[in-house]
């Protein structure tokens, strides 16, 4: 009985509850609507920041969140805590990341996603939270490498949350953000190294926020290339490297004249001439990174602007072999074309149209000329854009001309004096009784610094090796001379016909 009765109140409380809980709903949904009615909106707003405010005042602790990208490029401040606070893990941090990438000399550790550091400034606590999240919609950001109307996503989305007492906002935007900044610049700078970075493959560019670490790829440019040890003449040498030292020193004039701080040079010789190791002594003599661009690669103008966006500062742009990339395009849409016209099922109008379709979706010159000097060129500093070519002649003017490629570069057959720079380089000579005749011949006959060095690698001993270039010259020098002689009797048997033709 007594449990019966115990029972029969708690159902009486139950339902004194519910129905205590129905008419506080009902006059708060009453209370609402009278308030949208008769109380104005800013009177409203007004009750709601103040109510806030009252609530705000028992949490004082603020939290900035610092967003991995700002508009179309790299947050600097992100960029910056990441190297500060790599340097700053503590033995109370539980997790962190550490990597070595291949030829590197030194350990980078960072941050690991979802975890906390805690840095004293000027005596003031700061806690510092890395979070990583996927994003929350396909629609929520689009960007592409693959086509302009193709639409993509970051695979991730990462930020820092920095907390802090709401009382020192002020020392955090005056000191603490210059400071990491600061430090970041001098981490950087200690333990700089050189790395060429390419564009990484279609799948990896289309499914990555543009810019991050999976739009380039890079490496250790361990490259031995020096200024003392290329093959070229002396007064070219010193002429190429007073003007890189000119470039970077003159970061106000280009300011004052109204340019962007951009350099451009145009390598074009044979090949075998050095041109490539040219590039990597430039980028040894600077300390700047290679950017290698492959124009076959990229299938829009449009990302020509994005990858000049995502490049750093400081580095060299290199465009191999620039007449043999629009050349390849060229053949392609021939090629399309041919295939098309000899299909019998596809009209004319169709063709036309598949053909406008490709040319849509390669780069043009148009394209590239603004990718060098154009409006979207002076979204960056100190930068060295380096063109190569087999043959100048079947380059457009327009690209050649001052502003877009300012030193024009010949890298020429081996000269005497590039040659006395291999024999020290692979000889560790600077004279002997066989330099001039060898002299004597390079004066004569066409062979590139890498025919050169490809015979002073094959032994140790200086006579061998001078004595097997020696033959090697006198072999190539027969040789031209056979081509010449069989050049001028076709030049004759030529204009024998034409005057024969002429007599008739």
């Amino acid at each position: 009985m007594i449990s019966n009765m115990v029972s029969n109140t708690n159902l009486a409380s139950a339902k004194t509850v519910v129905s205590t809980a129905a008419s506080v709903a009902a006059s708060a949904m009453v209370i609402r609507s009278i308030t949208r009615d008769l109380i104005p909106y800013e009177l409203q707003q007004y009750i709601f920041f103040s109510i806030s405010r009252f609530f705000k005042s028992f949490f004082p602790e603020i939290v900035l969140i610092i967003e991995e990208y700002a508009g179309l490029g790299t947050n600097q401040i992100y960029k910056a805590a990441e190297i500060y606070i790599g340097e700053k893990i503590s033995p109370s941090t539980t997790m962190f990341m550490v990597s070595m990438a291949e030829k590197e000399s030194k350990i980078s550790t960072t941050m690991a996603r979802n975890q906390e550091i805690i840095d004293n400034f000027n005596g003031v606590k700061f806690k510092w939270r890395q979070v990583t999240r996927k994003p929350e919609s396909k629609s929520s950001v689009r960007h592409s490498y693959s086509s302009p109307d193709s639409s993509s996503q970051p695979s991730r989305i990462r930020y820092f949350e920095l907390i802090f007492h709401k009382k020192h906002k002020e020392l955090v935007f005056e000191s603490y953000f210059p400071f990491i900044l600061k430090e970041s610049k001098k981490a950087n700078e200690d333990r700089k190294t050189i790395k060429i970075h390419t564009l990484a493959n279609d799948h990896m560019r289309r499914y990555s926020y543009p810019g991050d670490q999976y739009s380039w790829q890079s490496i250790k440019l361990d490259h031995p290339a020096t200024f003392d040890t290329l093959a070229m003449d002396t007064e070219l040498k010193k002429m190429i490297m007073d003007d890189l030292d000119k470039f970077v020193k003159r970061r106000e004039f280009y300011r004052q004249v109204g340019k962007a701080w951009k350099r451009g040079y145009l390598l074009y010789g044979p090949p075998g001439t050095g041109k490539s190791s040219l590039i990597a002594a430039m980028a040894n003599h600077l300390n700047f990174d290679i950017y290698d661009l492959e124009l076959s690669d990229i299938h829009a103008n449009s990302d020509l602007r994005r990858l000049l966006i995502y490049t750093a500062n400081r580095s060299i742009l290199v465009v191999e072999d620039i007449d043999c990339t629009l050349e390849l395009e060229d053949r392609k849409a021939e090629q399309e074309a041919l295939k098309i016209l000899r299909s019998t099922q596809t009209s004319q109008a169709q063709t036309i149209n598949i053909i406008r379709k490709n040319k849509t979706n390669q780069v043009t010159l148009s394209g590239l000329l603004n990718f060098i000097d154009g409006l979207w060129s002076s979204c960056g500093d100190e930068r060295i854009i380096v063109v190569t070519t087999n043959h100048k002649e079947d380059l457009d003017p327009a690209l050649l001309r001052p502003g877009r490629m300012d030193m024009h570069i010949h890298m020429s057959y081996c000269t005497p004096c590039a040659f006395k720079t291999l024999a020290y380089n692979y000889l560790k000579i600077r004279s002997h009784p066989r330099f001039d005749e060898i002299s004597n011949l390079l004066g004569e006959i066409m062979v590139t610094p890498a025919e050169v060095a490809e015979q002073l690698l094959r032994t140790e001993d200086v006579d061998g090796a001078l004595a097997d270039l020696v033959d090697f010259l006198h072999v190539k020098k027969r040789e031209d001379d056979e081509m010449k002689a069989k050049k001028l009797q076709e030049e004759q048997a030529e204009q024998e016909k034409d005057v024969q033709n002429e007599v008739k």
